[in-house]
């Protein structure tokens, strides 16, 4: 039976360009998309089945964008584009109207693609490669877009609004997540449904955290090499749809269920920060394959190299967003707003936001992107985290981002790492690291809660493997153990992996205790790995992007065995303890001035004997303990609370001996013990002084 070619409809009226996307305004809706070089754009209609019903012709083009409205079509409808233009890879252009494009404004994504050589805009195995045309249909291979309905009764629903010196960030995975957890019924686990179980959200409100950030959300694409290996990208940064959540997240089928997530956790005063990837997209480079943006106008979305054939690749994926094109960055700054207004998101983590900030001359702190989002009256109250590097020149920007950004502090990381492991030369470092890395941030300004300070993260080893391996173990990845980073700063500590040596286990314990305190206790905003706090493993993987399974997803029943129940309520008690001393998360930099009136200063560097650091003492390779004084009695700019004048006083022994240490200041009598590792009982000598065991830190009040 020959096929009905689909028919032209005479119901489409003009419509109009804005707003961008596909637009339900309860009588029919408006498609818009942009092109600036494209022909002509055809509007394919699909039955829920996947079956092309209809293609229509957009009739309008105003200001580089194709516009019609359709008075009966309604949310649910099933779309995507077809867009006609010149086939001419040598000039930037890759227009091909036998592949089915995505709306890059869809605000939901239905289905998954299906790999197949019809997704490529060349014939795959030419020997002109990507000079070649091909003619076959995408569409039984590509997932679709729908429209929405985007009423929802928030009720009285409001933002925590959290401020960012008391910010504690939870970074995690809506799988990893829940795919283990026994409370959560198993239609819904990994997906946003489960983030709203009472179990996981009471758990988050026990450890005392304030903001979970979640690893990308929005629709991304499993990369074709993975899927043939049995595995999947896990960690979703593929993406190909900036307003729609991935599909795989949805249990319920529709975007409310996401608005259902946010209200809930904002009910437990949680803030929802989403980990977003606006540097590049699923289509690869010029061999990747044509679902979107390349097919729509590649000359305008995509950085293109000086033989426009090919892609400027500074984020490592094969291509780059164009933010200096006024269609991409508009396309973005929608995505952004969309999801604070609409979704009611509270804030961004930027992935490899260098880019973002990179113009044609290199990287600019006031660049067309940064800028824009500076200035915008919406995303201006929300909270911006730059991930401040990329492999493009000049790529590592940490400290360099403008007023208004916090960003990812790397050398907080390891530098806690390597004066924990015992690296020789860490103190000085470590000073500039605990108090808030005023190097970086102490200008225009800034707070030391721009620095977001973080031991681990999805990227690289849980703190338990930190601990437990000396190297990584990625076989599981299926690339030879090549892939993840070597510079991890971890230590076994006698045995690479599982033990069951007591001494062993004992000291990595200790060890994951120092590290989640000096976290929690410096200057900054502190950033968990989620699982962190139950010791969580993936047996030496430090690159589990791929390991969409019980490697990377959190044990639940494990978590509930007492040692990791005991590491979970010393998290606890170091944020409660962060909550109650202002002194802890203070939003001005500590200086170290004395105040000639009081003869005090905020801060002091303590040798063991009480003295205070001097050049050569911060010099000495081999010194490895450090006493930190914050003096409760100097002026604080009328910052102190009231009736909060308690001085503290943190100790660490990051050697293999014990140390005596003496405070050294009369005036100050510290005798109550707020928090040590290990956590038996510590006194003071005769003398006054604190005598720390090897590997371990003790808090002390005044």
């Amino acid at each position: 039976m020959a096929r009905r070619e689909p028919v032209q409809s005479s119901r489409v009226r003009e419509g109009r360009p804005y707003p961008l996307g596909a637009t339900w305004d309860g009588l029919g809706v408006n498609f818009a998309l942009y092109s600036r070089h494209a022909t002509k754009v055809e509007l394919c209609l699909f039955d829920a089945r996947g079956r092309e019903q209809e293609r229509i012709t957009l009739p309008e083009y105003t200001d580089e964008i194709w516009h019609g409205y359709l008075p009966d079509a309604r949310p649910g409808q099933r779309y995507g584009y077809r867009v006609h233009g010149p086939y001419a890879p040598d000039a930037g252009h890759r227009f091909n109207p036998n592949k089915l494009l995505l709306d890059p404004y869809a605000k939901q994504i239905v289905g998954e693609l299906k790999w197949a050589p019809h997704l490529f805009g060349y014939t795959l195995g030419h020997r002109d490669a990507d000079l070649s045309f091909d003619r076959r249909d995408s569409a039984n291979y590509m997932p679709k877009c729908a429209v929405i309905d985007p009423a929802f009764s928030w009720g009285n629903e409001r933002a925590p609004a959290t401020p960012w010196e008391r910010t504690v960030i939870y970074e995690g995975h809506v799988r990893g997540l829940t795919m283990r957890h026994p409370q959560i019924a198993e239609a819904d686990r990994g997906t946003f449904s489960a983030l709203r179980n009472d179990a996981l959200v009471d758990h988050l409100n026990y450890l005392g955290v304030t903001a979970i950030e979640l690893l990308p959300v929005h629709a991304f694409i499993d990369d074709q090499h993975l899927l043939q290996q049995g595995l999947r990208n896990y960690w979703g940064y593929n993406s190909i749809g900036f307003f729609a959540p991935h599909p795989r997240y949805l249990s319920l089928g529709t975007v409310a269920e996401f608005k259902q997530m946010v209200a809930r956790l904002h009910h437990a005063g949680l803030e929802v920060i989403l980990d977003v990837v606006y540097n590049h997209t699923a289509e690869g480079n010029e061999l990747g394959p044509t679902l979107s943006f390349k097919g729509i106008d590649n000359a305008s979305y995509y950085r293109l190299a000086d033989d426009r054939r090919y892609y400027i690749n500074d984020t490592g994926t094969g291509n780059t967003f164009d933010l200096t094109n006024a269609g991409a960055l508009r396309m973005v700054m929608d995505s952004l707003r969309y999801w604070v207004t609409e979704m009611r998101v509270d804030g961004f983590r930027f992935d490899l936001a260098t880019i973002l900030g990179r113009e044609r001359h290199g990287f600019d702190a006031s660049g067309s992107f940064l800028d824009a989002v500076r200035q915008d009256p919406i995303l201006g109250q929300v909270k911006l985290i730059a991930e401040p590097w990329d492999i493009g020149p000049g790529g590592y920007q940490l400290g360099n981002f403008a007023p208004g950004w916090a960003e990812w502090n790397d050398k907080f990381r390891d530098t806690v790492r390597g004066l924990w492991r015992g690296d020789a030369g860490q103190l000085a470092d470590f000073a500039t690291r605990f108090n808030g890395s005023s190097d970086l941030f102490d200008r225009q300004g800034r707070r030391p809660s721009s620095s977001v300070n973080f031991i681990t993260a999805h990227d690289g080893f849980t703190l338990h493997d930190l601990v437990s391996y000396a190297h990584k173990h990625n076989e599981a990845n299926g690339e030879d153990n090549r892939d993840g980073h070597e510079h991890n700063l971890s230590s076994n500590h006698g045995v690479e992996g599982d033990t069951q040596e007591p001494g062993i286990l004992a000291l990595r314990g200790q060890q994951m205790r120092n590290l989640l305190a000096t976290l929690l206790l410096s200057q900054g905003t502190p950033m968990l790995l989620a699982g962190d706090e139950f010791a969580h493993s993936q047996q030496g993987n430090n690159n589990a992007y791929c390991q969409d399974n019980e490697l990377s997803w959190i044990d639940w029943d494990k978590a509930a065995q007492p040692a990791a129940q005991a590491q979970a309520a010393f998290v606890r008690r170091v944020l409660a303890l962060r909550r109650r001393y202002a002194l802890l998360r203070r939003n001005r930099f500590l200086r170290g001035e004395v105040d000639v009136e009081l003869g005090v200063s905020d801060i002091r560097w303590c040798r063991p004997d009480g003295q205070p650091m001097q050049e050569a003492d911060w010099h000495d390779a081999e010194r490895r303990a450090l006493g930190i004084v914050l003096d409760g009695r100097s002026p604080d700019s009328g910052l102190r609370e009231p009736g909060r004048h308690v001085s503290l006083a943190l100790l660490l022994n990051a050697g293999t001996e014990p140390v005596r240490f003496a405070v050294g200041d009369e005036a100050l009598s510290f005798r109550k013990v707020l928090l040590q590792t290990p956590e038996a009982p510590l006194e003071s000598d005769e003398q006054g002084g604190w005598v720390l065991p090897a590997h371990s830190l003790c808090l002390l009040a005044a």
